[in-house]
This record gives C-alpha cells, structure tokens and sequence, in this order.
C-alpha cells in the first residue's frame, strides 16, 4: 500500500523519508497537493505531520473527506488530542520521532485496518468508558449478538481489563478469553479493543 506523507515541513518528509526508509512514498504540502495526488490511487495510507499541518487535517475532519487509512503524527502527543483524533476516525497517533520498529507496527496495523495507539492513549480510550456506563442502544446490541459469557468478557473489557485480569475475574483460561474477544468483534463487526469501545460508549 503506497504511503503518502503529508507535513508544510519539508525537514519532517526528508526525515521520515530516510528514517523509515519507505520506497513507495509521495510528499503533499497542502490540502490542494494531496487532492492531486490521491485523485488516482484507489489505496494509501496517509501520514500527517500533526505539528505542520493540524489546521489541514482539521478541515479535512470537519467536512468528513478525512482518507480512510490516516495517520497522525506529533513532536508530542497528547492524550487528549488523541482520544479527538481516534474518534473522529483517524486509525493510529502517535510521536513523529517515533523508532522504525514501532513505525512498522503501526503501518502493518493499519493495513489489517485495525487502530494503532500508544500504550498510555489506548489505556486511557479504554478507561473513557467507565466514567459513563453504555447506553441503551449499546445495551441492546450487546444482548441480541452476544451470550451470556460473551456479555460478561465484553463489560470487563469496557472496564480496561487486560486479557489475563479478565481471566482471573470470570476464572477460566486466557486462551478462552481471547476466543470470546474474538468472537465477539466477529459478532459486532470491530476490529479492536478501540473500535469497540467506540461502538459502544
């Protein structure tokens, strides 16, 4: 999938163009060179420079043209602007000076279409939810795909809980767990953890 990196800076693109050592890559600078550019490539996965072109990005979000494979990046990120920029379907944030391995991650992660987020913001994307609990709607989805098993695994993964604390808390097995999670975002049409607490907060 071609990657298109999208920052006014042109230091940050020759950076990421050699630290990431990406050979199918474009550069785009303003909105009005990233229209150009993707007017005839059916897939991609756009990286934007959250420091250079947040503005760009914003309109983007707003008139709901955001590309469907974007990632933000930012000298510091922020879990508040993270938390913004994951529900308004941005599919990984994370530090523009981030290591190459990391960087791998996230763009394998993003091509399985599933979201891509530092630790410290997906722990707290997940912790979101038990300060408000789910509402009817997501109540009734849960009891008309789900079993009983399934609906237990899912409110305590709404909680934040981990894999192995799931499994303490309903005493089986870690393998079963992760069965159940899969299942259930097979039943609900998600992804990930993220795309599932953002289905039903």
């Amino acid at each position: 999938m071609q990657i298109i990196f999208f920052s006014s800076d042109e230091n940050t693109i020759n950076e990421w163009r050699n630290k990431y050592n990406t050979q199918d890559f474009k550069s785009c600078y303003d909105i009005e060179s990233l229209n150009n550019e993707i007017k005839n490539i059916e897939k991609f996965i756009l990286v934007c420079d959250y420091d250079s072109i947040a503005h760009d990005l914003n309109t983007l979000i707003s008139s709901k043209t955001l590309p469907y494979y974007s990632v933000v990046l930012e000298r510091s990120p922020a879990i508040a602007t993270g938390k913004i920029l994951i529900k308004n379907g941005v599919k990984a944030y994370g530090n523009s000076k981030m290591l190459l391995k990391h960087f791998n991650q996230l763009v394998d992660t993003v091509k399985e279409n599933k979201t891509w987020t530092y630790p410290e913001l997906t722990a707290a994307l997940v912790k979101s939810t038990k300060k408000t609990s789910i509402n009817s709607d997501a109540a009734e989805l849960i009891e008309s795909r789900l079993t009983l098993k399934e609906r237990d695994v899912v409110l305590l993964v709404l909680e934040g809980l981990t894999n192995d604390a799931i499994a303490n808390e309903l005493g089986i097995t870690t393998r079963t767990v992760k069965a159940h999670i899969s299942s259930i975002f097979s039943k609900l049409h998600v992804n990930d953890r993220i795309s599932l607490v953002l289905l039903l907060k």
